[in-house]
C-alpha cells in the first residue's frame, strides 16, 4: 500500500513538471521583444538574425525572428527573440524577402491555419493538463472511485469492537425499550402473531453525555443485523440536491440488506424546522429533510428498516419528523440518579486499578447532576493523576482531586493571593458554608477551598440532601440565601464588598426572576409572564411581543427585588447569630486552605478539627486516669489510717 502511494506521488510530480514545461514553451512569448516595422528592418540589416517566420492572419503580417549572440569571453551562445506586426500591403513582404536573401537568413512562411493551431495549443493545452491533474487528485482522495458527491456515506458497522447492553448502566428503562427492538429483529413471529408492528423510528433525546450514542452502539452489538451509522452533517452539502441523493442511496442499500438498522447521530443538523429563522430556510437542508420524510413514510415500502436517531435539541426538529409513522417512539435519557451513578462508576472501573478503600457510593453522593460522560472523565482524570504521582493504585485523594478538576479546572497553586484577598475569600466561602450548616432547606456542604481554580478564587461544593425532581419555594429561597451569603459575609466582616460575588448574584437573580415570571411563586399570582429563551435562528424571540404591560414589568422587577432583599436579610441574620462558627470555619480555612465535609461537621459539632478533637479525647482519658489514680491513693491512705 505504501509503495502504491509513493508511485502515485511520483506520477503527480511528473505531471506537474510536464505541465510547467509546456507552459514555459507556449507562453515564452512573454519574453519576446516587440518591434515596429522600421525597427524590424533595421534589426534584420544590422544584427545576426538566424531565422524569420512570417504568418499572414487577417491581412496582417506577424514577423517573428531569432537573433543568436555569442559572448566573446565565455563563448556562450544566447538567443533573443523579437516580433513585429505590419499591414499586409504590397511591397512589404518583398522587401523583407529581399533583405533576408541578402543576409542569408532562413525564411519561413505560415498561413492562417498554422496561426490558429498554435493559438489553440497555447491556450487550451495548459487548461487540459490542469483539469487532468485535478481529476487525478480527486480520484486519489476517493480511492479511485471518481466523483461520488451523491453516494451513500452511511458506514456499515462490522461489529469488531462490540458494545452490549452490559456496558451501559444507569438507564434501565431506556435499555428495556431498545431491547424490545432487538428482540423483534431476532424473533418477529411472536409480535406478528399479536398483530404488533415494530416502531419505524426511535428518537433518543437527552442532554450531552447521557449515553445516547452508547445506547445505539449497544443496539448494534446486540441486534445481529446490519447496522448503518451516519451523522446528520454528512447529508448536508454545498451542492443542492446532493443530500437528497445520499438519502436515496442510503435507503436503497438498506433495502437490499433488510432487516437492518440505520442510526443517524445528531439528526438536528438535517432535521431542523423548515422555513424558520432569520432569512428563511436552507434549500439544500430542506430538500434533504423532505427526502428523508418521504423515505421514512411515503409511498415506498421500507419494511424491515428501523431508524434510530439521537439529538439533544428536540425542540428544533421539524414536527413532520416527529409524528407517528416516522419516529413513533421518543426515549428521554435523563441525567442518572444516585443509584445510576454508582452503576456507571462500576462499569467504568472495570479496567481501573483502585485502592481497597475507594468508596463509589461516596463518589456518587458527591456528583449529583453528573452525566455518564462526566463520571467516565472523573475516573480517567484520577488515573492520570495517579500516574503523574507515580502510584500503582488510584486513591480517594486522586478521585477527590479529579472531581474538583472537572468542576472548576486544575488548581492554580502558582497564583498566590495576598493576605487581604485570602481573608476576603476565606470569609466569603465560609459564609456559604454556615448557611449550608444552619438553614434547614439548604444544600449539604461537601467541601470548601480557597485554592484558585479557573476564574474562581475559591468555591464551596454543596449537594442536595436528597435528589428530587421538584423544587419547592422554600428550597429555592434557601438556595438564593446561600448564594448571597458570601456577599453578606464580606459586608459583615470587612464593612466592604468585592467583585467576588458576581457569579453568585447572577445565579440568584435568575432563580428569583424564574420564581416570579415562570413558576408563579410571588404575589403576582400563578401567571407565566415569560418563557424559557428560544433560538432566534428558529424564528423565536426575535422582536417578540411582550406578554405584559409596562406596569406589570415594573411589578415583576419589584417582586424580584423583594425576593433578593428577603433572602439577603435572612442570610445576614443567620451569619450574625453564628458569628463564632463563621470565624472558626474561616480561620481553619486560612490555615488548611481545604476543608472536607468531615472537618466542617467536626467544627460545627465540636468546635475543632477532627485531629484536634481526637487528641482532646485522648487527653481527657489521660486526665481521667490520673484523677482515678489520685482517688485510689487517697482511698488507700484512709484505709491505712483506719487500720491504725
Amino acid at each position: 500500500m505504501k509503495n502504491k502511494k509513493n508511485f502515485s506521488g511520483f506520477i503527480f510530480i511528473g505531471i506537474c513538471i510536464i505541465g510547467l514545461l509546456l507552459y514555459s514553451t507556449f507562453y515564452s512569448g512573454s519574453r519576446i521583444e516587440k518591434l515596429t516595422y522600421n525597427e524590424l528592418i533595421t534589426t534584420i540589416k544590422t544584427k545576426p538574425v538566424e531565422s524569420l517566420q512570417i504568418k499572414n492572419s487577417n491581412k496582417v503580417l506577424m514577423i517573428t525572428g531569432t537573433i543568436k549572440l555569442t559572448n566573446s569571453k565565455t563563448s556562450a551562445i544566447t538567443e533573443q527573440k523579437f516580433q513585429s506586426f505590419a499591414p499586409n500591403v504590397e511591397g512589404q513582404y518583398d522587401e523583407i524577402k529581399h533583405i533576408a536573401a541578402e543576409k542569408n537568413i532562413k525564411l519561413n512562411f505560415a498561413g492562417q491555419e498554422g496561426d490558429i493551431l498554435g493559438a489553440i495549443l497555447g491556450s487550451v493545452l495548459p487548461m487540459v493538463i490542469m483539469v487532468a491533474v485535478l481529476v487525478f487528485l480527486m480520484r486519489q482522495q476517493t480511492g479511485g472511485k471518481g466523483l461520488d458527491f451523491g453516494k451513500n456515506k452511511a458506514r456499515l458497522d462490522k461489529g469488531n469492537k462490540k458494545v452490549t447492553f452490559a456496558d451501559v448502566a444507569g438507564v434501565k428503562e431506556e435499555k428495556e425499550e431498545l431491547m424490545e427492538l432487538v428482540d423483534y429483529l431476532k424473533r418477529p413471529d411472536k409480535y406478528q402473531a399479536m398483530g404488533a408492528r415494530v416502531p419505524k423510528g426511535v428518537l433518543l433525546v437527552g442532554s450531552p453525555g447521557t449515553g445516547k450514542t452508547l445506547l445505539a452502539k449497544a443496539v448494534a452489538g446486540e441486534a445481529g443485523v446490519p447496522f448503518y451509522t451516519i451523522s446528520g452533517s454528512d447529508f448536508v452539502e454545498l451542492f443542492v440536491g446532493m443530500g437528497a441523493s445520499r438519502v436515496r442511496e442510503m435507503f436503497k442499500e438498506a433495502k437490499t440488506n433488510a432487516p437492518c438498522i440505520i442510526f443517524i447521530d445528531e439528526i438536528d443538523a438535517v432535521g431542523r424546522q423548515r422555513g424558520a429563522g432569520v432569512g428563511g430556510g436552507n434549500d439544500e437542508r430542506e430538500q434533504t429533510l423532505n427526502q428523508l420524510l418521504v423515505e421514512m413514510d411515503g409511498f415506498n415500502d421500507n419494511s424491515g428498516i428501523i431508524m434510530i436517531a439521537a439529538t439533544n435539541r428536540p425542540d428544533v426538529l421539524d414536527p413532520a419528523l416527529l409524528r407517528p409513522g416516522r419516529f413513533d417512539r421518543q426515549i428521554e435519557i435523563n441525567v442518572p440518579d444516585r443509584e445510576g451513578r454508582v452503576a456507571i462508576l462500576k462499569v467504568h472501573c472495570r479496567n481501573k486499578k483502585l485502592e481497597s478503600n475507594v468508596n463509589l457510593d461516596y463518589l456518587a453522593e458527591r456528583t449529583p447532576g453528573f452525566t455518564g460522560a462526566d463520571l467516565e472523565n472523573i475516573l480517567n482524570e484520577a488515573a492520570l493523576l495517579a500516574v503523574r504521582e507515580k502510584r500503582n493504585l488510584i486513591s480517594m485523594v486522586d478521585l477527590d482531586e479529579a472531581i474538583d478538576r472537572v468542576v472548576g479546572g486544575p488548581a492554580k497553586k502558582s497564583r498566590k493571593h495576598n493576605e487581604q484577598e485570602r481573608q476576603v475569600i476565606a470569609f466569603h466561602e465560609s459564609g456559604h458554608a454556615v448557611i449550608g450548616l444552619i438553614l434547614d432547606d439548604a444544600e449539604v456542604v461537601q467541601k470548601v477551598t480557597i485554592i484558585p481554580r479557573g476564574k474562581a478564587g475559591g468555591y464551596v461544593l454543596m449537594t442536595p440532601k436528597e435528589e428530587k425532581n421538584l423544587m419547592t419555594k422554600k428550597q429555592l429561597m434557601a438556595r438564593i440565601t446561600g448564594l448571597l451569603s458570601g456577599r453578606v459575609a464580606e459586608e459583615i466582616k470587612f464593612d466592604d464588598i468585592s467583585t467576588g460575588a458576581q457569579n453568585d448574584i447572577e445565579r440568584a437573580t435568575k432563580i428569583a426572576r424564574a420564581m416570579v415570571t415562570q413558576f408563579g411563586m410571588s404575589r403576582l399570582g400563578t401567571v407565566q409572564y415569560e418563557q424559557p429563551e428560544g433560538s432566534v435562528f428558529l424564528g423565536r424571540d426575535f422582536n417578540s411581543r411582550k406578554n405584559f404591560s409596562d406596569t406589570v414589568a415594573f411589578e415583576i422587577d419589584q417582586e424580584v427585588r423583594n425576593i433578593i432583599d428577603e433572602c439577603f436579610a435572612k442570610s445576614k441574620e443567620i451569619l450574625l447569630e453564628n458569628a463564632s462558627l463563621h470565624d472558626l470555619i474561616a480561620t481553619s480555612l486560612l490555615k488548611k486552605e481545604i476543608l472536607t465535609a468531615e472537618e466542617i461537621k467536626s467544627l460545627f459539632e465540636h468546635g475543632m478539627l477532627p485531629d484536634e478533637y481526637q487528641a482532646s479525647i485522648k487527653q481527657d482519658d489521660v486526665n481521667e486516669d490520673i484523677i482515678d489514680n489520685e482517688e485510689e491513693v487517697v482511698d488507700a491512705d484512709f484505709i491505712e489510717k483506719d487500720n491504725n
